[in-house]
Formats: C-alpha cells, structure tokens, sequence
C-alpha cells in the first residue's frame, strides 16, 4: 500500500477509521427492527418536487461527472474505483452543503486509518458494486459499509448488530438472515449484502428518495416517515437535510457523501487509490455437505485465515450441519479445490470420534465437551429425543485441527488471541454492574473481539456480575519509580477524559486504579487514585 499515499496524504490517512469510531453512534442503535409499518406512498410529483428541493440546496454531480468523463468510453474496465465514481448520483458538487463540509473537515482532522480500510475493503467491494449495477441503485451505496462497520465483516455494535451492514438479530431475520450456533448471515458477505440492497430498494419505494432511504436504514422507516408527516403539518420541506431527525442519523447521510465526495475527488485532497482489480476476489461453490473449515481451506490450498476472510458467517469450525452446504471461495482457487473436494470421500469431509456415555452424563454435557451442539449430537446419532444411556456410544464430529483452536467463535478469531498489543499487560477485570462487552473494549482501548476471543467468549455471550475476564491492555501501566501516586478530588465540571488529559493518564487507567466501572458517575469530592509520571 506504500503507493496508496503522496506526502500531503499523510493528513488523510484515518479519515476512515473516525467514520469507523463514528458507526457505534449510528445505525446499530436507532435501527427498526420492522420494515412493516404504514407509510404513505410518494407520488411522482412530491418526488421531483424533493429532487429539486435538493438539488438547489446541495447540488448534483451528474453535471460534474459528465463533464470529467464519459462512463461508457472513458471509465477504464479494470478499474472499480473509476466504477464506482461513474455511479455517483448523490455526490455533490463543489461548494459542499454546510453538514457535509463539517464531516469532511472533520475527517480531515483525524487523520489515521484511511489504508487500512480501503485495504479491508478490497476483497469484498467488486461484489458489492456488481449488485448496485444489477439493481440500478447508486454506487455511494458502495461506500456505506465504511460508515457502518469500516468495512469488518465480524465487528459487533453495542447493541449487537453485526457484519459489514450492521443488521440487528430481528431486522436480519426479517430480510432472510438465518442466527443459530453454527452461522451469522448478518456476517456473510453474500448474504448480508443482498439483504441490505433489498431493505435499501424497499425504503426507497416507501419515500421516493435515496437519501430518504439511507436515513431510514439508520434510523428506522417509522423515524423518518413521521418526521415527514411533522414538515407536512408544518407547510415545510420534507427531503432529507429538512428534516428535524435524531443527531446520529442527521450525520448519517453528510457522512457518506463526505466519503463519496472524497473518492470522488482524491486529487484535489492528495489522495491516490490504488487501483481495484474490476473482476469477481471470491464466487460461491456448492459443496454438497458439511465439512471442515480446516480441511477445506487445505483443499482450496489457502490458509485458514484466508477461508474466514470469505466467510465470516461460521460460528465454529464447520459449516452448518443442515445446510446450505456452501463456500465463498477465492476465484483462482475454485477449480484446485473442486478437484480436491471430488477426490475425497464424503465421510472424510468430517473427522469423527466414539465417545462412550458416561453415567450421569447428559446429551447437552457431552455437545459443551466436544465444542459441539445438541442438535448435531441428535440429527449425527439419529436420535428423536435427547434420551441417552451409559454405557453406549456416540459419533462424534471434530475438528481436523485442535478443539481447542475452536473454543472462541472462530478460528480466525482464536489467532488473535496470541497477538497481544505491544508493551501490554495483563490485567484482570472483575465484571461489575452495567459492563458490556463493547464499553469495555473501549475503555482498555481494545477490539470487542480481541477481548472476547482472548476469554474464550464471543460478543453475543452475556457478561455475568463478578465474572474475571482477561485483558490484554495497551495502556495499562505498573506503579514504578518513575510514577507518583496522588490522590485527586474531583471538580464540578471533571470527566474521566478531562482528568487523563490533565495527567497525561488514560481514562482505562484511572477506572483500573479506582474499580470504576464504565458507567459509573463522577461525583464533585470524590476522590480518586492516580499514578501520575515524575518531572524528570
């Protein structure tokens, strides 16, 4: 990536990974889990009438994109970047609305990540610029996993949305994302793609307007249809930069034009994208059964980590017992693993082990052994109940690779556990009241799945009161010779980030040394114990 950036881009490079620390007050939050509700139908008439509403208040690229090139004549085939930018129908043109100007200056402001992202994007964007082509809807779309999830496939929300899109359990459900112990749709990348272009194009037909749409998909389409009822009411403009909505989601959409707006201009920030290969990374197979991620990932001759990358739905070590038997796979690799596939036996997709039952043992005991469910234990021994004896023996499926390598939700996420954060240290965090996964990532200054791999636990896990969880924290430091313990009496005014910034401290350090949890209050003459760094 060391030709992604000139020198001036320097100032750029985390423009994304902000819209990244943005997504958690975005969509995951406020999104609706139903797409049922009654809302009055657009007529072609309102939408011109918006379209022009916006169009003199914010502009249109069309004019723009036009006049630099020409889709068809101009746009290079093997480029998805100048695809993208030939889709643009929501970019507007220089001067920039005020919301959006204050996104992009303050994207500009922060400046880390930007080729990390566009790096993470790269395997899956072809796939999904391909869908917008096939439905017609703008290529800004594209872009909007960047401010959604930053374009992580296994990225967990607070609230617990997931995947690139950020569906919800309920909303995902909805759209045809099957949720059970072996598989995530709202991870898989096919499917969790098609399911957000299907809500997208749903909320569009509700409000005539893509922008509309996009607010909808944040906030809910009952959010922004009775918002459009208020401006209705009131004799006032109901496109979108009108709208009285809720802060995160009148963000939202400035956000992604922002971004659009940044792709579709790099030089004028002296930013250079690298171009993006315009053919399919990966294609789905049919493997007709289940089988071992570790095996299948040495009959496509790639590594494990490479077969997780592509499908981040699977929970565990293998695919869904009852189906769909099916891979995403890289292209190159698809013919070498079919031929690998076709020349092993069924049985040997799987690898299996006698287990002869114990008295007192039980069918759910046994599953939680064996890093396995009920269910499999059921449907593998052909069993109509849950009713087993001691003394008999059951067919159990394991892993090619170690069990142990499987004890958090994934492979690729159990790896992880051995790579700690430089200069870290163990600490030990006793779960108080009001913890939760993600405000505890973020107060160590960790990733939620770092620190839910590195417990053996995965996010969806619930946290139990006084529970020790293992951290790997960055920012943790020891008293030593050089640190002078204090004690501070806390101000009307203070915040845990005003007093680390005043010591030079992290906010995960002071609630360490204090056993604050992440929701608790500061109080003016509390007190509390910092270990401050000598003057040298």
């Amino acid at each position: 990536m060391k030709s992604l950036f000139n020198i001036r881009s320097v100032t750029l490079i985390g423009l994304f990974l902000f819209i990244l620390a943005a997504c958690s007050a975005t969509s995951p939050d406020v999104k609706e889990a139903s797409v049922e509700l009654s809302i009055d139908v657009v007529s072609e008439q309102e939408i011109a009438e918006r379209k022009s509403n916006w169009q003199d208040s914010y502009g249109t690229a069309q004019e723009e994109i036009e006049n630099t090139f020409s889709a068809k004549s101009v746009v290079p085939e093997s480029d998805v970047w100048q695809r993208v930018r030939a889709g643009f129908t929501m970019t507007p043109r220089l001067p920039l609305n005020k919301p959006t100007q204050q996104q992009l200056d303050r994207f500009l402001k922060n400046p880390q990540y930007l080729h990390t992202v566009i790096e993470r994007a790269r395997p899956y964007l072809h796939y999904i610029v391909s869908e917008l082509d096939k439905r017609n809807m703008p290529m800004e779309i594209a872009l909007l996993p960047v401010v959604e999830s930053g374009f992580k496939p296994y990225v967990y929300s607070r609230s617990g949305a997931a995947g690139l899109w950020q569906f919800m359990p309920a909303t995902g459900k909805v759209f045809g994302l099957e949720q059970n112990g072996w598989y995530d749709g709202r991870r898989d990348i096919v499917a969790s793609t098609d399911a957000a272009l299907d809500y997208l194009q749903k909320l569009h037909g509700y409000f005539g307007d893509w922008q509309l749409a996009l607010a909808a998909y944040n906030a809910g389409e009952g959010t922004v249809g009775r918002a459009i009822k208020r401006n209705k009411k009131a004799g006032k403009d109901t496109d979108f930069w009108s709208l009285d909505l809720p802060a995160e989601t009148t963000a939202y959409v400035p956000k992604l034009m922002a971004v659009s707006h940044l792709v579709f201009q790099p030089g004028q920030y002296g930013l250079t994208l690298k171009p993006l290969d315009n053919k399919p990374a990966f294609a789905v197979v049919g493997i007709g059964s289940q089988i071992d991620l570790a095996l299948a990932a040495k009959l496509a001759d790639i590594s494990s980590d490479e077969l997780y990358q592509f499908n981040p739905g699977f929970n565990y070590w293998a695919t869904q017992p009852g189906g769909p038997h099916q891979l995403t796979l890289p292209v190159e690799k698809i013919d070498h693993f079919k031929r690998n596939l076709a020349a092993l036996p069924v049985k040997d997709r799987m690898q299996w082990q006698r287990h002869k039952i114990k008295q007192g043992e039980s069918l759910s005991v046994i599953a939680r052994k064996y890093k396995t469910t009920t269910a499999v234990l059921k449907k593998t021994n052909k069993l109509a109940n849950n009713n087993i004896r001691a003394g008999r023996h059951l067919l159990i499926p394991m892993s090619v690779g170690k069990v142990s390598d499987f004890v958090s939700q994934n492979k690729l996420a159990k790896r992880r556990v051995a790579k700690k954060p430089k200069n870290s240290k163990k600490v030990i965090h006793t779960v108080r009241k009001g913890d939760t996964w993600w405000d505890l990532a973020n107060a160590y200054n960790v990733g939620v799945r770092q620190l839910t791999s590195w417990n053996g636990k995965v996010p969806r896990d619930i946290l139990s009161l006084g529970q020790k969880l293992t951290v790997w924290s960055p920012n943790a430091q020891k008293t030593a010779k050089n640190t002078t313990a204090i004690d501070y009496q806390i101000k009307s005014g203070d915040s845990l980030w005003k007093i680390s910034k005043q010591f030079d401290v992290s906010v995960a350090q002071v609630r360490e040394w204090n056993g604050l949890s992440t929701r608790a209050l500061l109080k003016p003459g509390q007190t509390l114990k910092l270990f401050v760094a000598n003057s040298i």
